[in-house]
């Protein structure tokens, strides 16, 4: 069988439905679903810090009755000089599948193409997956499904929001991405998600102005205003930057009364959204963190079994 791989959201754009139904059903299903990854190992190589991502895939495949395998980068020759190509060949012979949190979708990239075995993205800095893949199950879960519903995502135009275009056109969601001109999302996966969007008779759109933008929302999103890694921002211009892009309780009143609110964490409260936003009745924050395991799962138990 041919081995698949999940490094864009476009990798399971014919399957993400069942990719969302599964992570559901395992879900209700949590300490009851045996074993079917008996035997497998994942290894889990991390270039950045993690928390959600590495705790939910080391759950997950324990939970799935495999094996996690925590690797940092620095321990690797791959950080010594060692070839891409001859890693991915290498580590194909020890383990079932390779998760990789890495700085460069390049590198991501290569990896996928020389490994014999999946390859899962963590993040780079182009693209986030699996969040975009958790963050559908809970709007699922809340809403009960994706088309006539509005998403509009607030802030940086980073790696989670071309994920999260990509996802919402994928499933039929209208999506506008709420952001400065100067930090508007990769044009490349724009247009890419817009001409998906046109197929799935949903549209997405981009906003400088936040407030129009969130007229009648079913979903309001954000993400930290500086990514990890990324030095192109100072800490004092994003805060001038971003500010009237800030989740509070101005933009929520004009999204729809059963709106949502979402944010991929860390969250930093005071900034890209304010406490009594994230810690208040419409938040879904942690239900959607918790919903990184579960997807995780379905992704492993999609590309493993």
């Amino acid at each position: 069988m041919t081995k698949r791989d999940l490094i864009s959201v476009l990798d399971m754009k014919d399957d993400m439905p069942e990719l969302i139904d599964i992570a559901i059903k395992l879900k209700g299903e949590r300490g009851q679903h045996g074993a079917p990854l008996k035997g497998k190992t994942l290894a889990m190589i991390f270039e950045k810090p993690s928390t959600r991502t590495r705790i939910s895939f080391g759950v997950a495949i324990s939970e799935l009755g495999g094996m996690p395998m925590y690797i940092a980068s620095s321990e690797m020759q791959l950080g010594r000089g060692e070839t891409v190509e001859d890693t991915a060949k290498v580590m194909s012979r020890f383990v079932h599948g390779i998760m990789y949190r890495a700085y460069d979708y390049k590198i991501m990239d290569e990896l996928g193409l020389h490994a014999t075995v999946p390859v899962i993205s963590g993040l780079d800095n182009l693209e986030h997956p699996c969040q975009a893949l958790a963050d559908m199950v809970t709007i699922k879960e809340k809403k009960g499904g994706f088309r006539g519903k509005k998403f509009v995502y607030l802030g940086d135009g980073n790696n989670v929001c071309n994920s999260l275009m990509y996802a919402c056109a994928i499933l039929g969601m209208d999506m506008v991405v709420a952001c400065p001109a100067v930090r508007m999302p990769n044009a490349e996966i724009m247009l890419k998600a817009s001409r998906i969007a046109d197929e799935n008779g949903c549209k997405i759109s981009a906003s400088v102005e936040p407030m129009e933008a969130c007229k009648d929302a079913d979903v309001l999103y954000t993400d930290t205003w500086i990514s990890m890694g990324d030095t192109t921002l100072a800490a004092a211009d994003a805060l001038r930057i971003f500010r009237k892009y800030q989740i509070n309780q101005e933009l929520l009143a004009v999204a729809k009364k059963d709106c949502i609110v979402m944010h991929c964490l860390p969250a930093h409260r005071g900034e890209e959204i304010t406490a009594d936003v994230i810690d208040g009745p419409q938040s879904v924050v942690f239900d959607q963190a918790e919903n990184r395991l579960h997807a995780q799962k379905a992704v492993l138990y999609k590309l493993l079994r």
